[in-house]
């Protein structure tokens, strides 16, 4: 049987009662990286709070420097937010996802963590079950990806503009054993404690790749898993978004790959203003931070 059969659930059916008991005394925190998403958080929050004190021990929002009011609605809906700057305060925080993520090691405690994006649409209350049902009953299991469909897309693939043109063809040729992942640079997934403070974190939107990299590097390929999620509905990125978070995801799968980057490029695109074609120049962050077990052990306790 090979790595898909044994490592994929297409109908996982964990209850909330199968994942309390399969916990053992383990503790599980939901983490949901944020900026700016006063839309939708609220929405995400409310779809795992029947969780907390079964299946899930604390909900976090990891705030990435919001301007509008996501601290305001997250708090409401019932989530404990911390914000970047208020994590490891002696580190001046850099921008990106990965960055947040890593804080968010600190600011936690569980042996658990699920990671969900926080402008979901439509949240399914299943999603956190799902997740979490291969790393606690599957032994040696330390990361596990969660994969889906998108409504409303012309394309009937497993993911998105990204992963298609730029995250699976990179895999294939630099990592041919990732190749059967449907979702690898999905937002939503599961991981041990002991995997995530291990490795080192991407600062921007190589964060997933980084993450997928080094659990196959350092357990082998059935330290990973993949649920799927059913449909997941988010907003929609344009072209120039899309291009700044391919060039950190590429810079990150090289670094994994023996081929280190410089730890910012300059990246640059095309705009048309008034009829022309003008340089349109963005300073990409590609520096690691350094496994968190690393920081933990050289921080001054008390």
């Amino acid at each position: 049987m090979n790595w898909f059969d044994r490592r994929t659930w297409q109908e996982p059916g964990w209850s909330v009662a199968d994942i309390v008991a399969a916990k053992r005394g383990r503790t599980v925190s939901v983490v949901l990286p944020a900026l700016n998403e006063e839309r939708t958080v609220a929405e995400v929050v409310g779809s795992v709070r029947p969780l907390l004190g079964t299946a899930v021990d604390e909900i976090v929002v990891a705030d990435s420097g919001s301007t509008d009011a996501t601290v305001e609605v997250a708090a409401a809906a019932g989530a404990r937010v911390v914000r970047r700057e208020d994590v490891l305060p002696e580190l001046p925080p850099r921008p990106g996802k990965g960055e947040v993520l890593w804080r968010s090691l600190a600011a936690t405690t569980g042996d658990v963590l699920v990671f969900l994006d926080s402008d979901l649409v439509d949240p399914d209350p299943s999603f956190v079950p799902s997740l979490l049902g291969p790393v606690l009953t599957e032994p040696g299991v330390h990361l596990v990806k969660g994969f889906y469909r998108r409504p409303l897309r012309l394309e009937s693939t497993g993911g998105g503009r990204v992963t298609e043109l730029l995250a699976r063809p990179v895999l294939s040729a630099l990592r041919p054993a990732l190749a059967e992942l449907v979702q690898p640079l999905g937002g939503e997934y599961a991981g041990t404690r002991e995997f995530f403070e291990s490795v080192p974190f991407a600062g921007g939107y190589g964060v997933e790749i980084g993450l997928l990299l080094d659990a196959e590097a350092r357990y082998g390929l059935d330290a990973l898993a993949q649920v799927n999620l059913g449909v997941r509905k988010h907003r929609n990125r344009s072209l120039l978004q899309l291009g700044v978070m391919a060039r950190q995801i590429l810079g990150t799968a090289l670094a994994r790959s023996g081929m280190p980057d410089t730890d910012s490029a300059r990246f640059t695109q095309f705009v048309q203003v008034s009829g022309e074609w003008l340089p349109d120049v963005t300073e990409v962050p590609l520096a690691d931070r350094p496994p968190m077990r690393q920081v933990r052990a050289t921080r001054p306790h008390g």
